[in-house]
């Protein structure tokens, strides 16, 4: 059986039959489910997989009945620690941990950023994490984004996570205040890189990365809509960008927004709560995935938060009473 203790993992399998003829790193990732391909790569590369005793080449044939052995230490996961946090669980079983994101929370420690971060609350809530790469964090949310996030609780959940993000099968579903009345849904497939004259910025460009966001109206006001945005792909930024991109950015973005703009016959309040509205509005509504261990269809969804909900409400009443 394999044993894989806190500090040291150490594995044993024989090849199947049905595995014989394979390439090492194609047996390895299927026989050690749990761990990443690119992962058992690197330690065949260091010798810490071996074949019947010997090292070899991720790209070396091996056969059925030979004996595969893992002894390898955890990644190193840094100078982290561990801070009480109140987070708030959508969802916990033993491989995953569903939170909703509150505004101004870092998610990873950065440059300016080393405590206080989701990832310090994470290693409170659950000191396993320091067993899995980036303390199971698989996809992010900018400081100033609400909503449904993911975190692995295991090498298995992990290794599935990134595999679905990868294959673009997981449902990530934003909804978010944009200025501009937006006449009818669309896709935008542009590529996001950095941004040549402004590097903190990210920008549609021909050298960046390929990336897809679908949109669609959820309710259209005098100067703004209300849409909901279903990400294909995770670049930085991207709902941000590429809604700019096609005119209509996001209320309250500080780095993509733009000048302010006063709508036409606003009533004082709303035009208060549209200046002072202190992030980009822009939350993460829905989360599907299948569960990594039995391959269950999952959904989550975080209700939209106050702020947002308030100015949605103060835009029904402006319209109401420029109607009226």
């Amino acid at each position: 059986m394999p044993k894989n203790t806190t500090k040291t993992i150490e594995l044993c399998a024989e090849i199947p039959t049905e595995l014989g003829g394979q390439r090492l790193d194609q047996i390895a990732a299927q026989v050690f489910t749990e761990h990443s391909r690119s992962r058992l790569t690197a330690w065949i590369k260091e010798g810490r997989l071996t074949v019947d005793g010997q090292t070899l080449r991720p790209r070396d044939t091996v056969y059925s009945g030979a004996m595969l052995k893992l002894v390898a230490e955890p990644a190193e996961q840094g100078e982290w620690h561990a801070q009480p946090m109140d987070l708030d669980i959508i969802f916990e079983d033993e491989h995953l941990l569903v939170i909703n994101k509150p505004a101004g929370l870092v998610v990873h420690p950065a440059a300016g950023h080393a405590t206080g971060t989701l990832l310090n609350g994470l290693l409170h809530h659950a000191p396993q994490l320091r067993e899995v790469p980036r303390a199971g964090i698989v996809h992010r949310l900018d400081k100033d984004t609400t909503g449904v996030m993911v975190v692995a609780k295991t090498l298995i959940a992990h290794t599935s996570l990134v595999e679905q993000l990868q294959a673009r099968t997981v449902g990530r579903t934003y909804e978010a205040i944009v200025v501009g009345v937006v006449t009818s849904g669309a896709t935008i497939e542009a590529a996001i890189g950095r941004d040549p004259h402004q590097r903190q910025r990210m920008a549609v460009v021909a050298s960046g990365k390929p990336a897809v966001s679908h949109y669609r109206v959820l309710q259209r006001f005098r100067a703004h809509t209300h849409v909901r945005v279903q990400l294909e792909t995770g670049r930085t930024h991207q709902i941000r960008v590429h809604m700019t991109h096609v005119g209509f950015p996001l209320v309250g973005d500080p780095l993509y927004g733009g000048r302010f703009r006063i709508p036409t016959a606003a009533n004082p309040t709303l035009v208060e709560e549209l200046r002072a509205f202190p992030r980009q509005a822009l939350h993460a509504r829905f989360l599907e995935l299948k569960h990594p261990l039995n391959g269950t269809s999952m959904k989550w969804e975080a209700p939209l938060p106050d702020d947002i909900s308030w100015l949605l409400q103060l835009l029904r009443q402006n319209d109401e009473a420029f109607i009226g």
